[in-house]
């Protein structure tokens, strides 16, 4: 395995040998430790001494389903403290085949300068980006795969990272036309714009491949995990998530009153109808769309659609239930062509959904724009992409904009939007947002899955799922695997250690690799900790504690001293 050293300031490439304290480190855990011990967690997340860091996970390019994806991380400047976010696409498995376990972007250019790191092989440099500087994502990717071929893969911000804005994020292609994954949150786009990288291009590799240390205890656990995920009721051919992607939930959260509704000011939307999976589905197939697709090389699962027009021509893909939250129902829109548009924006600037979306809301409430009148919305949303001082107020997310508009009700928490998912009546996920040194991210430890085993609206036991979960949240990202991919994993643990030890040889145990998971959050809260946030940063908005949300006229009201230990046993 090896590591490539991208220095921005001398605009110099160096390959090298993974030193023996990373080998068992893939994906979220080789960012955490690499933050930890190389960069200040006190510096200016904007600054040179700052690093971007893409990494695959552990399982990556070794053939196993869902385990694709590519992470990317830095010290977030929103939250202020340790960042990963990660993307499909065919990133996660072109750098498990070629061998590389991280590539490390350090330094910082003059000002203004963008370039283009180009991949090929064992080759590795740095080429001026001035062809593509102010495109957004789309036509940066379609141009580069026209230099590079078609099955290259690009990794590039859009006009939102260029500005360093802090809502931006970096887009991840895919198979074929895929250009529209993306690693949204934390406001890592603008991690890679403060570098002065434009794009990442990796040329397809050729007679690449993943070896094994023990290729039949990998086979049989890998080929095991795939046919329970094809078992699964949820997850398989008839499941919800095949059959609708992940807009399958929207009714479901909607029924529960924890859909986000015009800025957070309800959980339950009147169109909500209109926004489900079944009606996506039944839209997506009459106009002879795409869905149940997959975003990523070999997966069972398949949830990815393509949302297109009434003439069938492509809108965006994948629609997704955070997005038809954020920038759907918050914003007061239960047109799902509505939806898609605003989709289509934040991706090609290069903005997360969730953060936009947040910041939209909050804008609205201002009187900027109004909420259910898209036009107005994309008006305003246009502005990023002009870099205007409204713009650059919306792009550098939901909190600016609250601050600079003067509104009280600002989603949020540790500096970063929270998804689409309110924390009132699903309380679980409002522990998991409070406590994560992720920030506000239901990637970090979704209840939502488990809401059968703790009342979503009841104090007991929050704390405890909120830990269980964000522990396998962390073994997800680390090994590259999809956070729907977790039940055989959670039901067996003994599958994971198997295609660990096929692949690696390391002779783990269940034990090793439980110890493994949570050092991934020891690491993580002690990088916080060094950076300066304290217990009383891990919160919820006070208004979440004092205004109740219809319909179950709900308040985050898990206590304080529950929020402070529930790492208490990790």
């Amino acid at each position: 395995m090896k590591l490539l050293r991208v220095d921005m300031t001398t605009l110099q490439t160096r390959w090298e040998i993974v030193p023996e304290i990373y080998q068992q480190f893939g994906g979220r855990a080789l960012i955490a430790r690499l933050l930890l011990e190389e960069i200040p967690a006190a510096c200016d997340a904007l600054g040179p001494h700052n690093k971007l860091i893409v990494a695959p996970g552990l399982l990556g390019g070794a053939g196993v389903t869902t385990a694709g994806r590519l992470s990317v991380g830095g010290k977030s400047p929103l939250t202020g403290g340790v960042k990963e976010a990660n993307a499909g696409g065919i990133g996660g498995d072109t750098l498990g085949k070629m061998g590389i376990k991280a590539i490390v972007v350090e330094g910082q250019p003059e000002q203004g300068q963008f370039h283009l790191l180009h991949i090929q092989g064992d080759a590795a440099e740095l080429l001026p980006a001035e062809d593509v500087r102010g495109l957004g994502t789309y036509a940066t990717s379609e141009k580069l795969q026209e230099r590079y071929g078609a099955d290259a893969m690009v990794i590039s911000i859009g006009q939102a990272g260029e500005f360093l804005m802090r809502g931006a994020g970096i887009a991840v292609t895919g198979e074929r036309e895929q250009r529209s994954n993306h690693a949204a949150r934390g406001g890592l786009g603008a991690v890679m714009g403060s570098k002065g990288l434009k794009a990442v291009v990796i040329e397809k590799p050729v007679g690449k491949s993943v070896s094994f240390a023990d290729v039949e205890l990998f086979r049989n656990a890998s080929r095991a995990f795939a046919q329970k995920l094809i078992a699964d009721p949820k997850l398989g051919a008839q499941g919800g998530q095949h059959l609708y992607g992940t807009s399958s939930i929207v009714g479901a959260v909607n029924e529960m009153g924890s859909l986000p509704t015009r800025n957070f000011s309800s959980g339950s939307f009147e169109q909500a109808a209109t926004l489900r999976g079944e009606h996506l589905r039944e839209a997506i197939l009459a106009r002879e769309g795409n869905i149940g697709t997959r975003c990523m090389p070999g997966c069972v699962i398949a949830c990815r659609n393509q949302y297109v027009d009434e003439s069938g021509m492509p809108i965006v893909g994948t629609l997704q239930y955070e997005t038809i939250g954020l920038v759907g129902s918050n914003l007061g829109l239960g047109n799902l062509d509505d939806v898609a548009r605003l989709n289509f924006m934040c991706n090609d600037f290069g903005l997360d959904t969730i953060e936009t979306g947040a910041a939209l809301g909050v804008a609205i409430e201002a009187g900027l724009a109004e909420f259910g009148n898209v036009e107005s919305i994309i008006a305003l949303l246009n502005q990023v992409s002009e870099g205007t001082i409204l713009g650059r107020m919306l792009g550098n997310g939901v909190v600016t904009t609250g601050q600079v508009m003067g509104i009280r009700r600002v989603p949020a928490a540790l500096g970063q939007a929270m998804p689409a998912y309110d924390p009132r009546s699903l309380k679980g996920n409002g522990v998991t947002y409070a406590t994560s040194p992720q920030g506000a991210d239901h990637t970090a430890g979704n209840a939502f899955g488990a809401r059968n085993e703790v009342n979503p609206l009841g104090i007991q036991g929050q704390k405890e799922l909120s830990l269980k979960l964000q522990i396998i949240a962390a073994m997800l990202d680390s090994t590259g695997l999809c956070l729907f991919a977790r039940p055989p994993i959670i039901a067996n643990p003994q599958l994971m250690v198997d295609m660990l030890n096929g692949i690696y040889g390391w002779g783990w145990t269940k034990d090793d690799y439980d110890r493994a998971n949570r050092d991934v959050l020891r690491t993580e809260l002690e990088f916080n900790r060094r950076a300066g946030i304290t217990k009383e940063d891990y919160r919820i908005p006070e208004y979440m504690r004092e205004e109740p949300l219809a319909p179950h006229n709900a308040i985050f009201d898990v206590p304080d001293s529950e929020l402070d230990s529930v790492f208490d046993t990790l």
